[in-house]
């Protein structure tokens, strides 16, 4: 009678194995502002929801996926004291190294902000004297994220944008926390029955393609914020509010206003005068600090003074199954 060895049992495999491939070597870059600037509240801002695929900050580390004009693009920031480190992956990874200072704020210039016209804004103005608005020099997408935004909550339209980068986005290459998809190429290709099972109204996807089909003609006009905001005004559907959510998001633009925004004028009123104000009196309070009234409305946001709530939130509700 004869025996055989026994072999060793095979080691199993952990169930949280990544099934990629290792991802080669990024990029890597690092990024000293020149003057105190809080990186972060720079960058945040551009998260579209607690979960956008786009971005995401994990273990202190905010990770971005975009389309930039070379191609997707994952971006790693580790924030450090007066240091930004960055990794970069895929074709766009040189090109978002390079746009990096920009994004965390290096071309706001507040010169000329005079924050002591009203206590408030002086008072959040010392305590964060470091806010930067960065700009991410993506028009197009920019322009798309905000369409997403119109006429419904930030709820419905966070589920929206993250329904179709994760159904119709492209994965984002490099090492991410969690699966994450750049914005499509193709927006206008993508079927009527998909952006219905997002839950996107159809007057918005209507916008959104057929401003795809001048996607060129948009980005050629996106030299400076005036020029956009003629570009994108001329399209049917998008109007001052929509003009105003892309430069801020695009551009870092200080001053823009989303006139028209079902919250702001509340907020911008209750903070400056103790009571709701309508746009006009939301603009007749920001002129003297025109220039920068978005840098005001940053503050306003982190000055903590918001209108106690009246009611409980809007339920909206859902037509996909109909």
């Amino acid at each position: 009678m004869t025996t055989r060895e026994r072999m060793p049992p095979r080691a199993a495999q952990p169930a949280t194995r990544d099934p990629r491939r290792p991802s080669p070597r990024p990029l890597e870059s690092e990024y000293r502002p020149r003057v105190p600037t809080d990186v972060g509240r720079a960058v945040r801002p551009q998260q579209r929801g607690a979960h956008d695929p786009s971005q995401l900050e994990h273990q202190g580390v905010i990770w971005r996926a975009t389309r930039t004009p070379e191609g997707v693009a994952t971006l790693a920031l580790r924030i450090e004291r007066g240091l930004v480190r960055a990794a970069a992956w895929g074709a766009g990874a040189a090109w978002a190294l390079q746009q990096l200072p920009r994004l965390c704020g290096a071309d706001d210039d507040p010169t000329g902000f005079e924050p002591h016209r009203h206590p408030l804004i002086s008072d959040t103005h010392h305590r964060h004297g470091d806010l930067r608005l960065g700009r991410t020099d993506l028009v197009f997408d920019a322009l798309i994220s905000a369409v997403f935004e119109q006429k419904v909550t930030g709820l419905q339209a966070f589920g929206a944008w993250r329904m179709i980068l994760t159904w119709c986005g492209e994965r984002a290459p490099g090492p991410t926390p969690r699966p994450m998809f750049a914005p499509p190429a193709d927006w206008h290709l993508i079927p009527s029955w998909t952006w219905h099972r997002a839950g996107l109204e159809p007057p918005q996807s209507r916008t959104i393609v057929e401003a795809a089909t001048r996607r060129a003609s948009i980005e050629r006009a996106a030299r400076d914020p005036a020029s956009a905001d003629r570009a994108v005004t001329s399209l049917r559907g998008i109007g001052a509010w929509t003009s105003a959510e892309m430069r801020i998001r695009a551009f870092g633009d200080p001053d823009a206003v989303s006139v028209g925004d079902y919250h702001l004028s509340h907020q911008v009123g209750y903070a400056l005068t103790g009571r709701r104000v309508d746009d006009d009196g939301m603009l007749e309070l920001l002129e003297p600090w025109r220039g920068h009234r978005q840098r005001v409305i940053r503050l306003i946001g982190l000055s903590g003074r918001i209108e106690p709530r009246r009611g409980p939130r809007l339920a909206p509700e859902d037509h996909r199954g109909r």
